[in-house]
């Protein structure tokens, strides 16, 4: 073999670092290999019947496309070989060179030696590929592009150690060849049979022929002639053309697996085939487990396109709104043209209108998995519930659904953890309550905390508590749920007025002596407070400062902060309980700098308690201090 511009260069350190995690983490499940790379060749099959839809030469007069495996015991080296669409030298360094996934580096200087066994974790690179140096400790790649000429093959080999050669040579025919040497101790995968029951495992669900060769000697002597004949292993026809009855649940994680390159499971899938005004097949999956790169800026999503059997693209995010952007599947469309584009895509209404039937679709197979397991449903709402979070603001048309679907925690647990939905809230709704009670904060712990539930847990009422930093944003779209209307328990509100015990007559009069302190209260504040009135909310705590029911919550100022963004400055409303100590203490200060450290001091305790900061923190101290030692 005849090699031009030889050279030897390093993998990108991310390559080496992943290496040496995939053997040591996947070791126990090392068969697995086989399926990432029969799984590569399907994709490499797949490229080439989309690209020879307008260029029907890239075939080069052979059209039958397939993956061929075959052993040589004695050299201990298996091959894979498929007649896809190939790759160029330059490709070839960007796929076997380097990950071109943003964020990889940090992901991986992040992950501890006891993530090493965490095959999870590296499952979701898709290492396809790399998985090869599982079993074999030197890897050859022999490849060429369709429709380039022979010689302009490209030769690869690594050990996959630091670095690996390349060069140039001739290849007759278009694809790629993978050919790995066994290391010592693996030669299970060197013999047919178990190489067969590999292959039925992992990859029957593929649409591609996948053959393994078979030699037998016939006569003897210097007669004998060897012959050589390929036996297909699996069905060779794609799934989810295959009718529901005859795939098993086996069959239908295996090609999970293979479309979304992750290792663990699905937690519930949707296989549907509609006819009429529209033609389509989808296979939807809900994955167990979020990919770690979900909220970077350019994490790809969306679903595999086919079109009319064929291939058309990969991350079609434009059949799922984005709140569901963690499903993941195929749609094979019969009404779409075959050389349909993004662009063309984005406007058409045949896309619209399986967008939206997807997308009741997911929604269905979600409040399934709600229905049918609590259990899984909480992993779910634990690896995406902050995405789902995103719904009620982005799609209106099934804000009700999405809805359903939340789960939140509430005053009736000590947990943070988020399992209480809102039909589960309602049935719980105590008698005379109208409206669904909530609060907002930075943390569990300050929502937990606040003195704005104090009259709400004395009557025994539930309340939500909110504190993912989306939260805010999501209930100024989520207004109502089954007819009952959701409050914010930090805004002024009738429902909450009505809720604090009728007034005694003696407490009528307390307040009747206290106009005056109210009245000396707003002239020291002026124009830094809405209004300052008493309130019968309160327990234990002196004061709270509320914002009225058209006005910017605390939180969503806060947000609009972190967005870089000015916010109106917030007039909040002064809450005084008459019947605390501290109160009664103030109301009896005659002289007037006494009278204000006292009022400064119960408005800070009140801001600091709503916004969780102050704008003067030694000032406040000092005030608390010296109103202790007064």
């Amino acid at each position: 073999m005849s090699m031009k511009g030889q050279e030897t260069r390093g993998f990108q350190s991310e390559v080496k670092q992943l290496l040496q995690l995939m053997i040591h983490s996947l070791y126990s499940n090392k068969e697995i290999f086989v399926r990432e790379l029969i799984s590569n060749a399907s994709d490499a099959a797949d490229k080439l019947r989309f690209r020879a839809l307008s260029k029907p030469e890239l075939y080069e007069g052979d059209g039958e496309l397939r993956v061929r495996l075959s052993l040589d015991k004695e050299k201990r080296t298996l091959t894979l070989s498929d007649n896809g669409i190939g790759m160029s030298r330059d490709e070839v360094i960007d796929n076997l060179g380097t990950i071109a996934k943003s964020g990889t580096k940090a992901f991986l200087e992040s992950m501890g030696s006891d993530d090493v066994k965490d095959s999870q974790l590296i499952g979701q690179f898709g290492v396809g590929f790399y998985s090869a140096f599982i079993v074999a400790d030197k890897v050859t790649v022999r490849t060429r592009a369709a429709g380039a000429p022979a010689d302009a093959g490209v030769y690869w080999e690594s050990a996959g150690e630091g670095d690996y050669t390349i060069a140039d040579i001739s290849k007759a025919d278009r694809g790629t060849e993978i050919t790995l040497h066994m290391r010592e101790g693996e030669d299970e995968f060197l013999d047919d049979w178990r190489l067969k029951s590999v292959i039925s495992k992992y990859s029957d669900h593929i649409a591609l022929p996948v053959e393994v060769e078979t030699r037998s000697t016939e006569g003897e002597g210097d007669e004998a002639e060897e012959t050589v004949t390929w036996e297909k292993i699996n069905k060779a026809q794609a799934l989810w053309t295959r009718s529901k009855g005859e795939i098993s649940d086996e069959e239908y994680h295996e090609f999970y697996k293979h479309l979304s390159h992750d290792f663990s499971d699905p937690l519930i899938w949707s296989h549907n085939r509609v006819e009429g005004k529209q033609e389509y097949t989808s296979l939807l999956y809900i994955p167990s487990q979020a990919p770690w790169d979900m909220w970077n800026r350019d994490h790809k999503h969306g679903l595999k396109l086919y079109v009319q059997r064929v291939f058309i693209m990969d991350e079609a995010e434009q059949f799922m709104p984005n709140y569901l952007r963690f499903v993941k599947g195929l749609i094979d469309s019969n009404d779409l043209p075959l050389n349909v584009s993004r662009e063309i895509l984005q406007d058409s209404r045949v896309t619209q209108n399986l967008k939206s039937a997807l997308t009741k679709r997911a929604l269905q197979m979600l409040e399934k998995l709600a229905r049918d397991s609590a259990e899984e449903y909480q992993t779910f709402w634990q690896q995406f519930g902050l995405v789902l979070k995103e719904g009620p603001g982005e799609d209106t048309a099934n804000s009700a659904s999405i809805a359903k679907l939340l789960r939140f925690a509430t005053t009736r647990s000590d947990s943070s953890v988020q399992t209480v939905s809102l039909d589960d809230y309602i049935a719980r709704m105590v008698e005379g309550q109208e409206k669904i009670y909530y609060i907002t904060a930075d943390s569990y712990a300050a929502a937990k905390s606040s003195p704005h539930l104090e009259l709400l847990r004395k009557k025994g009422i539930e309340v939500l508590l909110l504190s993912d930093r989306i939260d805010e944003w999501m209930m100024s779209y989520l207004t109502e749920y089954e007819g009952k209307s959701f409050q914010s328990v930090s805004k002024a509100d009738e429902s909450l007025d009505k809720l604090a015990d009728e007034e005694t007559e003696e407490q009528k009069d307390a307040e009747k002596a206290l106009e005056p302190f109210v009245e000396r209260v707003k002239t020291f504040l002026g124009d830094r407070v809405k209004e300052v009135r008493l309130t019968h909310r309160l327990t234990d705590t002196p004061a709270i400062v509320t914002t009225d029911a058209n006005d910017m919550t605390t939180q969503m100022a806060k947000l609009f902060a972190a967005a870089g963004q000015a916010a109106p400055e917030i007039k909040y409303i002064f809450e005084l309980n008459p019947d605390h100590q501290l109160v009664k203490r103030a109301a009896d200060v005659s002289d007037d700098a006494g009278f204000g450290e006292w009022i400064e001091l119960l408005m800070d305790q009140a801001l600091l308690a709503e916004r969780g900061t102050l704008e003067d923190p030694n000032q406040f101290i000092r005030r608390m201090n010296q109103l202790l030692t007064a």
